[in-house]
């Protein structure tokens, strides 16, 4: 016979083990979402500047690097196999806190190179360091007055940061008809820097000022001192308002040639994957137009300039009937203020006369799709796409000689040497446009997300 008290001891175990095992389910819940309440990223390590920010080819640099979260740097890397780094030593044979020596060989490319710091936490963002070929120096005293100006000689670099609320001021020697190019790299290495650059007379009276493009173009009137003062546009200072300062001679026909850095990209960038940094050939004055018109051969890519005032550059190739091709021209998307126009003429002689017949007049680059109507981007970007640089086609429709004549439509009266452009001339290829966009974006109290820029994409 089955005794009853034990059968009710059996199910008050059994009951007893089921709600032990649904409270352990339950607290290892509530520790697994503590956990996860309570979980902690760690943060990256951040190279927030390099002193100084690059080197000559084929010498060794001494860098001191500076940023967040660099415990226990174990290397300083490049992007190039020819920059290298090693730790500074002390006179006890013990390495420097975040101070390197960096060799940079010889046959390194000139331009921008990144650096990058390995330590405990990881590998830090990428910094900028610039490769050059001019003799280099580094300021290392201040030079806030006329009296304490650094010297620095022609044809060399500068490296330096400037503090708030101050002026560097800089002492050169140039002769009378020298034409100097003075150069200050700042937004394009990394730095929070918005340059102005003067030249004044050895006394410090201001000859000529410079507040947007960071590049003065001087002609010496006289033989003797100079001075040039660098500051920031709002007289910001830190160690992350540094500048690379470049003093160069250059021939008075000669065209600028700026300091390497990253271009600012605000809608477009050049250019286009596919295409070389430099274009193969340069323009050649005179070229305005008739027999001064400058021979090409086809396809072709030219560098040249809106240079003075009112300047037509004509070009002179020769194609045969049926011929496609396409010319583009960059000028705006290289952050230059202009209009480029086109015209191609057909060059007939008829009688002993020469005689211009129209093909085809292109103008500016229209967007691939239209503009948001509402401002929200609901239904197309909240940008324009288009640009006033020129991407079009010219059918050849007779065999012979053909002129092409460049101009800018805002360049009447302006006389900037800085406005340059690309002329491109290719045979058609497959070719395709991506557009992309963020859409208007709702956020709750509390939410986050990440928003990104537009951003256009042609190849």
């Amino acid at each position: 016979m089955t005794n009853p008290f034990a059968c009710n001891r059996r199910r008050r175990i059994a009951a007893s083990s089921l709600l032990s095992l649904a409270t352990m389910f339950l607290l290892t819940m509530c520790w697994a979402a503590q956990a996860a309440a309570q979980s902690v990223c760690l943060p990256a390590p951040r190279l927030l500047t390099t002193m100084p920010m690059g080197g000559q080819a084929g010498t060794d640099v001494e860098v001191t690097i500076t940023g967040d979260y660099l415990e226990d740097v174990e290397s300083l890397v490049f992007s190039h196999p020819g920059i290298t780094a090693r730790p500074k030593l002390n006179d006890a044979g013990q390495p420097e806190p975040n101070k390197y020596v960096v060799t940079i060989a010889a046959d390194t490319p000139p331009g921008i190179h990144e650096a990058r710091v390995f330590a405990r936490l990881g590998l830090s963002a990428a910094r900028v360091f610039s490769v050059g070929t001019l003799p280099e120096a580094m300021q290392t005293a201040a030079t806030t007055s006329v009296s304490a100006a650094m010297p620095i000689a022609l044809n060399s670099i500068c490296n330096a940061t400037v503090q708030a609320s101050a002026v560097n001021h800089y002492s050169i020697q140039a002769e009378a008809g020298q034409r100097l190019l003075i150069d200050c790299a700042a937004k394009g290495i990394d730095s929070k820097m918005n340059p102005v650059l003067i030249i004044a007379d050895a006394e410090g009276r201001d000859l000529l000022v410079e507040r947007r493009g960071g590049v003065l173009d001087f002609t010496a009137p006289t033989t003797g001192s100079y001075i040039v003062k660098v500051h920031d546009l709002t007289f910001k200072g830190g160690a992350e308002y540094f500048f690379r300062l470049s003093v160069q001679t250059i021939p008075a026909d000669s065209p600028i040639s700026r300091l390497p850095g990253t271009r600012g990209v605000s809608s477009f960038s050049w250019p286009p994957i596919g295409y070389a940094p430099d274009a193969a050939l340069a323009e050649a004055e005179p070229n305005n137009g008739g027999e001064a018109a400058q021979p090409i051969t086809l396809p072709c890519e030219i560098a040249g300039r809106f240079f003075p005032a009112a300047d037509v550059d004509t070009f002179e190739f020769t194609a045969t009937k049926g011929e496609v091709w396409w010319v583009e021209v960059a000028s705006e998307r290289l952050g230059r203020p202009t209009d480029p126009s086109i015209i191609v003429q057909r060059v007939v002689e008829e009688a002993g006369e020469t005689k211009l017949i129209d093909v085809v007049e292109l103008t500016d680059i229209a967007s691939p799709v239209k503009r948001s109507s509402n401002g929200y981007a609901y239904d197309g970007p909240p940008y324009n796409a288009g640009s006033t640089d020129i991407l079009g086609k010219v059918e050849i429709p007779e065999d012979g000689r053909y002129r092409l004549q460049l101009t800018d439509l805002f360049g009447g009266t302006r006389t900037d040497p800085n406005n340059e452009y690309r002329l491109v001339i290719r045979q058609g290829a497959p070719d395709f446009a991506l557009v992309a966009w963020a859409l208007h974006m709702e956020l709750r109290d509390g939410d986050r997300n990440a928003l990104s820029k537009p951003m256009a994409l042609r190849n």
